[in-house]
């Protein structure tokens, strides 16, 4: 779409705020009128009331917890939708006057004005969105298991106990002996538990590898770098979708938030932290394995030499180790950002060490 988008034979931009019950729509026409507005219950039944039979227009939406099928909906009923970024237009996130109708209105506006002022993302299909669930939910019970463990920990450490150091997926059946008598009516039903979870997990683990070899094989071409497992790889795919959307590799990392941020103006150009302005969950997960590469059994290659001369040699203080090491682990998260979306579109066969290679300029 370009500006003035509604020359283009589009008679209305309709800026659409969502909420979970019932949401507020503006439209306005060519000249930027306000010609219609109104609400709509969040359902399909709804919106689909709300927009069935009408012309073609451009609906803006902001991107959230309903924006995924609401824009698949309305994409199946002959508009275009722009999804926004909220979070990048300082109009809405910095608002210091919101309410429903004015966010809607300010959707439409900007839509009607330069769609790209709303720093337009583009959401996955559903199947992908289905299959992204399964490894969402693995995280979400990891992370119970982790705050349950470090409790099981705390409580018997502050009895005078330790529990020895062990895998989580080893810690229930290695806590029970060294649960303290007083405690077991409290802890032993967490440990069970957490067994449970273990179990689910390991559940999640078979549809990921039933996932990656029946559905999504170019996970498997992301897996010949070491660090880089059934999880990141699958995220990796499921998130990017469709590696065509890049001009180059090295647009990837921008598209995660794992590059600087920039405030130049005039001589002053300061360092600034990456953006993370991109997907949490996908960045988590590459910064994961960038932490494995970098770590104690990490393999041999060149990407973690690389890393390794970031992080530079130990230094006096523990602040100065922790720096080090962390822009370390970012920028190893960011080439694996790169060297990922090459392997996937040319088919490569990974070579950890390639001689005379300088991983630097392909950052």
């Amino acid at each position: 779409m370009t500006k003035n988008s509604t020359s283009k034979g589009i008679a209305t931009v309709i800026g659409l705020d969502l909420a979970d019950m019932e949401s507020r729509y503006v439209g306005i026409d060519d000249r930027g009128s306000v010609v219609e507005e109104g609400s709509a219950a969040t359902t399909q039944a709804g919106l689909e009331k709300m927009l069935r039979g009408r012309p073609e227009s451009i609906v803006a939406i902001e991107a959230g917890t309903h924006s995924p099928w609401v824009s698949r909906l309305l994409g199946g009923l002959g508009h275009q939708v722009v999804v926004a970024n909220p979070r990048q237009v300082a109009l809405i996130y910095r608002s210091k006057r919101k309410s429903d109708r004015l966010d809607a209105m300010t959707l439409a506006r900007l839509a009607r004005s330069d769609p790209e002022l709303l720093y337009p993302l583009t959401h996955r299909g559903e199947e992908a969105q289905v299959a992204l669930g399964v490894l969402r939910s693995r995280a979400a019970l990891v992370s119970a298991r982790t705050n349950l463990i470090n409790h099981v920990r705390g409580s018997v450490k502050s009895f005078g106990g330790r529990i020895p150091s062990c895998s989580a997926e080893a810690f229930a059946a290695r806590a029970i002996e060294y649960v303290p008598a007083p405690l077991k009516a409290g802890l032993l039903p967490v440990v069970e538990e957490i067994a449970s979870l273990t179990a689910r997990i390991r559940s999640y683990d078979k549809e990921v590898a039933r996932l990656i070899s029946q559905e999504y094989r170019e996970a498997l071409v992301l897996q010949q770098v070491d660090g880089v497992g059934p999880i990141t790889s699958l995220t990796y795919v499921l998130t990017i979708e469709n590696p065509g959307r890049f001009a180059t590799s090295r647009d990837v990392p921008a598209y995660l938030g794992l590059t600087p941020g920039r405030r130049q103006t005039g001589a002053s150009d300061p360092a600034m932290r990456i953006t993370k302005a991109g997907d949490v969950f996908l960045r988590r997960t590459l910064v994961q394995s960038a932490q494995y590469i970098l770590g104690p059994f990490g393999k041999e290659s060149d990407l973690r030499d690389w890393g390794l001369r970031i992080a530079g040699p130990p230094v006096e203080g523990r602040k100065g180790r922790r720096l080090g090491k962390k822009r370390a682990v970012i920028a190893v998260a960011r080439k694996l950002a790169v060297l990922l979306h090459s392997l996937w579109t040319t088919g490569e066969v990974y070579e950890p060490r390639r001689q005379g290679v300088d991983l630097a300029r392909a950052s």
